[in-house]
């Protein structure tokens, strides 16, 4: 597979609420965490206004603009920028398959889509891959997600047996029309993994590591992938993907040790040989380095406790905190066993 499809295969989302949401009058609705969430919307009339933490700029929206919001970060939509704005809890009932939702007798905005969930303790990680907004609203791009949208409405309206599966399947298209649009679209100058896909050099050298993840790979050899000198390769691949290449080839390891640890009975020896490490002990260091706990661990975590393990690797995602021990900032890398419902649920909402 390629990257991509790498990374939103580890996720495993799964389409639980296709729906659509008919707002009129004034209105903004406050949407909280949404925690191993992805949102796919369409706009199918009307418009409104969308901002995002996190994110500097607020976004119109209008008919015909598809957006994705994959990173599960509370956002706002409303028919203005500024104003109070309601809580998705006091709006919308729980989550369910199908239907519209509708506030103030509807008629200014209409839109479709899906939520999906993710799965994996690791989906932090890999949820922070991707960018945190992605509007698509240029005609030519749109056109590519009409059949979709209309297809999903068809769904929606007609209750015809076995819509419910057919809603998921083109949800799941949407979400990867709607992704592989905006890495098609817009400057070379934007930085992150999701964006250097489409580099030429660097999505070379990307795609060759996720197809051989096991592969001694040597910086030298992937500039050579990537058809850079070394050291313009290791400079490059920093700036534009966020950290070191041979640091990004370990963690793609790892990720896809979490992947066989939570969802296989393989023992870790089994684990460090399919990813090319000598000895589990080798493997074991590595991985605690990357995730903050042992493989073991690791494994003992999901087994007590699936849900009650957040997997908190912020590298991926650019964030970073303060180090108060020297003023200075860096990347923290943990493994945190929560208690069950210690994470505040996902706000319920327009798919």
């Amino acid at each position: 597979m390629d990257p991509l499809s790498d990374v939103l295969s580890l996720l495993k989302p799964h389409a639980y609420v296709s729906s659509g949401f008919d707002a009129g009058g004034d209105w903004a609705v406050q949407f909280g965490d949404q925690h191993k969430l992805i949102k796919c919307y369409a706009v199918v009339s009307g418009g409104c206004w969308l901002t995002v933490e996190g994110v500097s700029d607020a976004v119109r929206l209008e008919a015909g603009d598809c957006f994705v919001l994959p990173t599960g970060r509370p956002f706002r939509l409303g028919s203005d920028i500024d104003g109070p704005a309601v809580g998705a809890g006091e709006i919308f009932p729980a989550a369910r398959r199908g239907g519209v939702v509708t506030l103030n007798g509807g008629g200014g905005l209409f839109l479709v889509g899906s939520r999906f969930g993710v799965k994996g303790n690791h989906a932090d990680m890999l949820l922070g891959l991707l960018p945190p907004i992605v509007h698509i609203h240029e005609q030519p791009e749109r056109a590519a997600l009409r059949w979709s949208v209309e297809q999903m409405m068809k769904e929606l309206r007609e209750e015809q047996p076995g819509n419910a599966l057919v809603a998921q399947h083109l949800a799941h298209l949407m979400l990867v029309q709607a992704l592989r649009v905006h890495l098609d679209t817009g400057g070379g100058d934007r930085v992150g993994w999701f964006f250097s896909l489409a580099d030429k050099q660097l999505g070379a050298a990307i795609k060759a590591i996720h197809a051989e993840p096991a592969y001694p790979w040597a910086l030298q050899e992937l500039g050579e992938i990537a058809g850079m000198s070394r050291s313009t390769f290791a400079l490059r691949f920093k700036e534009r993907v966020g950290e070191p290449p041979m640091q990004y080839v370990a963690r793609w390891r790892m990720l896809l040790a979490c992947d066989r640890l939570e969802n296989s009975s393989d023992p870790v020896s089994t684990v460090a040989a399919s990813l090319g490490y000598e000895s589990e002990s080798a493997f074991s260091t590595a991985f605690k380095r990357v995730m903050g706990c042992s493989p073991r661990q690791y494994g003992r975590f999901r087994k007590a406790e699936p849900e009650a393990i957040s997997v908190a690797a912020s590298s991926l995602s650019h964030e970073r905190r303060p180090d108060s021990e020297n003023g200075s900032r860096r990347v923290q890398h943990n493994v945190v066993a929560v208690a069950m419902g210690g994470r505040p649920a996902p706000d319920p909402g327009p798919a």
